[in-house]
């Protein structure tokens, strides 16, 4: 049993005493200890090692103790699994030598064997498992089908993705292929985890919102949803799409158990469009943590206020930024500790 399930409790919907709290990337940049490994071990060769995994995973539980802790991984072991290179380039970020762009790099994408390509993540849980001791629940995650399909074709991260989009509006067929493809693959590496031992899951569409609202439906929404079909009878799955408040109606009738929302969507208008009734998780501008510590425990307050403490989980908008004073990140998670109805 999970001594602290506030977490598991919120995403089910149940009345709690507060609201859970945890961080995207909580497990990163903004803290020393991760920065020192860093410096010692390229991004990959700690995303591969689950020595290397495990130990970040749980660093900010030990520092600024949140009510979950999120996987160290990376959306980008998909597509290397599927056999396509992914590099990280140093001020660049994920780069893509080899991105696909015909109808021939498509049908050379594998659906691989997660055992044989993906088993050091599953190593990784095991060993955070442990180390958590059950103190609190273990997020595993995955990128959407799109999102990934983002970076396979256009070969590195964009303000647009002007290539990828093209490639679904020049040569549907392929890019529904492909798509599926992604989406075969990350069902069966999320079964895994869970299998593995991951409390919950999440799916990141951090590049949902490049797509208008009907182009959404079909190139990334229909995809997601065969994710959380599959998963929801075996573990709560929380949607996150940055700029898909348009989409929040369709995602609030899915078997989904909770939806992330950026910080331009007020509480409010994420309420209303969701439907009123699925846990929410948000929305927190990773910016404001750059405030005076009261401002930040007073924001906190304030949009715990106008979410409500119920079927409410506490989080930033996107990730935490590596500029953020860790003691800044320790009063967001305090604050909401502090939290009086």
């Amino acid at each position: 049993m999970i001594k602290n399930d506030l977490f598991l409790r919120a995403l089910k919907g149940e009345t709690v005493e507060r609201p859970p709290v945890w961080m995207m990337r909580q497990a990163g940049r903004y803290l020393p200890e991760f920065i020192a490994l860093r410096d010692k071990y390229d991004f990959f060769t700690r995303c591969q090692t689950p020595e290397l995994a495990s130990e970040i995973t749980v660093q900010p539980i030990r520092r600024i103790a949140p009510d979950a802790a999120i996987l160290f991984s990376d959306i980008l072991v998909i597509p290397q699994a599927m056999g396509i290179e992914v590099l990280m380039k140093e001020n660049i970020g994920p780069f893509l030598p080899n991105p696909i762009r015909t109808i021939q790099d498509v049908e050379k994408v594998i659906v691989p064997d997660i055992h044989e390509t993906l088993g050091y993540v599953m190593d990784a849980i095991k060993m955070t498992k442990e180390m958590l001791n059950d103190e609190v629940p273990l997020i595993g995650f995955a990128g959407s089908p799109w999102t990934i399909f983002c970076y396979a074709v256009e070969g590195k991260g964009s303000k647009s993705f002007d290539q990828a989009k093209g490639f679904c509006f020049s040569h549907p067929e392929a890019a529904h292929v492909l798509l599926q493809k992604i989406t075969d693959t990350t069902i069966a590496y999320l079964k895994e985890k869970v299998i593995a031992g991951v409390n919950a899951v999440q799916i990141f569409d951090s590049w949902g919102g490049m797509l208008s609202p009907v182009d959404y439906q079909e190139f990334s929404w229909k995809y997601i949803n065969q994710i959380v079909e599959a998963l929801a009878p075996v573990t709560p799955v929380i949607v996150f799409g940055k700029g898909c408040w348009f989409a929040l109606g369709e995602m609030g009738r899915s078997k989904a158990s909770a939806l992330g929302v950026d910080w331009t969507c007020s509480p409010r208008n994420a309420r209303y469009l969701s439907g009123g009734e699925i846990t929410l998780q948000g929305n927190f501008d990773p910016s404001r943590l750059l405030s005076p510590i009261p401002v930040i425990k007073k924001m906190v307050h304030e949009m715990i206020d106008e979410f409500g403490k119920d079927k409410y989980i506490v989080n930033l908008g996107h990730g935490i930024l590596p500029n953020i004073p860790v003691d800044h990140a320790k009063a967001f998670i305090d604050a909401v500790k502090e939290y009086k109805a």
